[in-house]
Formats: structure tokens, C-alpha cells, sequence
């Protein structure tokens, strides 16, 4: 009887410290998640990890859990809480392996989480990999979609290697499918080139090719940038307006650059000390919450519907693909783009490019298209 008691409060005990560890973590979690810029909760992040560092493989999935609505530095802090789980969870053959890799097909939780239990699991299950990545061309995580496309370029290349063309010409158009970023892009269009297979790279990525364009006004002294010119104010495409040369007109231009790259120094003129306004329609099928990603070596301004979104006031920085991500929901049906550019005075060789691209894409990196109705065919404000 005595000895069924003790059983009994052993039990209950257990019980109570397990609840306690469960709200524990939550409480050190909660505290990591409050650390901000300069230093802000540092020390309360730090005793926070420590304490955490000691928890079992069941605060694991939690963790990783929070990851979602975490700020990047909180992020930072609670991967390296993971990972000290995580190693102790290895170290004792613990590790919850169907729960991670429940977790990291879950597509609704946070890319980097679900990255890091993936890193974490195939540590222990090397075949994990050819479960999960072969899924995940299309997955919003960057890197697990980066996995399955290079895994598709690589099954290509063999068969082209062993001369079947059109089994390789299948892979490389499926890994092209899930491919964002330019360096796996250009290892596909390649090979499908020379296999014969036209690939329109800007619809692929979601460029705009098509703009009015109207200018130059005057930015000499770099006063352009912070003046409201009518554009600004008004977008009306019939109208002639006053330029820093004369009378200006909008003028439709369009680009066939691969990439999008529209170059105003050489399709126009090579302005200095000017500012131009370039719009461009993008017609949404229903309210959507996407990017609008730039890439300049200029200083500029950018609006949707009337509306400015974001500005940099930087000249010759250097200019790549995706430069610049600029959040944006466009509205259903027409949402009008109107991006100012803006070259200064400098004369030296390095200061003369005068260009842009511009696309549209999901959080994820993947190209979306305008939809535009086809009764309409003519940009209008």
C-alpha cells in the first residue's frame, strides 16, 4: 500500500515538473522573441537560450514553431537555441524524426525553420532527402526549392550525357519551372537552347517590357529627386508637359532584354542631371499581395495606383537583378506602376548608366504575369 502511494506521487510529481518544463519553454520562448535592435533584450535573450539549451527533444517543434512572427534577430536567437537541442537530441538517439519531417512539409510554417529542420533531420536520416526535396520544386522555401531544382539539373545532365535528349529536355523544363534564382536559371536555359527549345526568360521571371516613358525634367544639383513634377501629381498620357529641354511628351517604349533591362541612356538619350517617369499597367485577377523587385543604378521613386510605396535616394550603387524588394497588393483589375528615375551630373565613365528592370513576384521569388483583359489594349491612367 505504502509502496503503491509513493508510485502514485512519483507519478503526479513527474506530471507537474513535465507541465511546468512545457509552460517553461514557452516562457523562454516568448522572452527571446522580445529582443529588438541595439541590444534591447539581449540579456534576457541570452539567459533565455541557456535555459532553453537544457530542455529534452520536446521543445523542439515549438521552437521551430515560433520561428513565425519572430523578428530576424529573435529568429537568430532561437536557431541557436534549436540547435542545442537538437545536438543533445542526437547525442541521446532522441531526435523526433517524424515530427521534423512532418514539420518541414508543412509549407505553411516559416521557410527558415522548416530549412533548419531539414539540415537537422538529414543529419540522422541521409535518406530523408530523397523523400522530401524531389517535392519541393515549387515549395515556397527558397532553399528546399533551390534543393529540388539543382537535384533536377544535375538528373539532366546525366541524361544528356548519355545522349537522351529528350528525357534530359523533360527534367531541364521541370527544374526551369521551380528555378529563381539567375545562376540556376542560366545552367537550364542554356542546355534547352541548344536542345532547340525557345525560353521567353521575362515571362519566366515576371519582368514588364512594356512602358510609357516622359522626360527629361531637371535634376541638376540633384534638386529633381524631391520635386513633385506633374506626373506626380497627375497621370494623364495625352498631355504635352514642360521638360528640362522643352516642351516632353509620353512616348511607349518596350524592351526584348532577356532580363527586362530597359537602358534610357541608349534607346533615348543620356541625360544628366534628369529625372524621367516610366509607367506601366499590371492587371491582377483578384486582390494579391505580391513584390515589385528593381534593379537600377539610379535614384528613385516608385507608386502603385497613386500611392508611394518606397524611395532611394542613391546614385551608381551598381545594379543587379532583384536589387530592390518593394512589398505591394495590388487591387483586382488594372494597378498602374509609376517608377521615377533619377541620373545626376557625375562625368565619370562609371556614372553614366542610366537603366532599369522591373518584375513582379511572389514572396517566394516566382514570377507573376499581368492578366490583362483582352479588350483592352492601350495604358491609361
Amino acid at each position: 500500500m505504502q509502496r503503491s502511494r509513493f508510485l502514485f506521487c512519483c507519478l503526479c510529481l513527474f506530471s507537474v515538473l513535465s507541465s511546468v518544463r512545457a509552460d517553461d519553454v514557452e516562457q523562454q520562448i516568448a522572452r527571446i522573441k522580445q529582443v529588438q535592435k541595439e541590444g534591447q533584450g539581449n540579456q534576457a535573450a541570452s539567459q533565455a537560450v541557456q535555459s532553453l539549451s537544457q530542455a529534452d527533444a520536446s521543445a523542439l517543434i515549438p521552437i521551430l514553431s515560433s520561428f513565425k512572427g519572430a523578428n530576424p534577430l529573435a529568429v537568430n536567437w532561437l536557431c541557436g537555441a534549436f540547435e542545442a537541442v537538437a545536438a543533445n537530441a542526437i547525442q541521446q538517439g532522441k531526435l523526433p524524426e517524424a515530427e521534423l519531417e512532418k514539420f518541414i512539409l508543412n509549407k505553411s510554417h516559416n521557410p527558415r525553420a522548416r530549412r533548419l529542420a531539414y539540415e537537422t533531420l538529414i543529419k540522422v536520416d541521409a535518406s530523408a532527402s530523397e523523400r522530401i526535396i524531389p517535392g519541393m520544386i515549387n515549395d515556397p522555401s527558397v532553399t528546399l526549392r533551390r534543393d529540388a531544382v539543382q537535384r533536377l539539373i544535375d538528373q539532366a545532365k546525366k541524361l544528356e550525357k548519355d545522349g537522351k535528349k529528350d528525357a534530359a529536355k523533360q527534367a531541364y523544363e521541370q527544374a526551369l519551372s521551380g528555378a529563381t534564382d539567375d545562376d540556376q536559371v542560366k545552367a537550364i536555359v542554356k542546355p534547352l537552347r541548344s536542345l532547340g527549345e525557345k525560353i521567353d526568360l521575362q515571362k519566366h521571371f515576371g519582368f514588364l517590357s512594356d512602358w510609357k516613358i516622359i522626360g527629361p525634367f531637371d535634376n541638376r544639383e540633384l534638386k529633381g529627386y524631391d520635386t513633385a513634377y506633374p506626373p506626380e501629381k497627375n497621370l494623364d498620357f495625352s498631355s504635352a508637359l514642360k521638360g528640362k529641354e522643352g516642351e516632353v511628351n509620353w512616348k511607349s517604349v518596350n524592351t526584348e532584354d532577356d532580363y527586362g533591362i530597359f537602358d534610357i541612356a541608349k534607346e533615348i538619350s543620356p541625360y544628366k542631371g534628369a529625372v524621367m517617369y516610366c509607367a506601366a499597367d499590371f492587371y491582377s485577377p483578384g486582390e494579391q499581395e505580391l513584390e515589385i523587385r528593381l534593379g537600377t543604378p539610379n535614384a528613385w521613386k516608385i507608386w502603385v495606383n497613386g500611392k508611394l510605396l518606397f524611395a532611394r535616394n542613391e546614385y551608381h550603387r551598381g545594379m543587379i537583378m532583384d536589387q530592390y524588394s518593394v512589398p505591394v497588393t495590388f487591387k483586382p483589375g488594372k494597378n498602374v506602376i509609376l517608377l521615377k528615375l533619377c541620373q545626376n551630373e557625375q562625368t565619370e565613365s562609371w556614372a553614366q548608366r542610366y537603366q532599369f528592370q522591373l518584375r513582379i513576384a511572389r514572396p517566394s521569388g516566382t514570377g507573376v504575369l499581368s492578366e490583362k483583359p483582352e479588350a483592352t489594349t492601350q495604358l491609361t491612367p
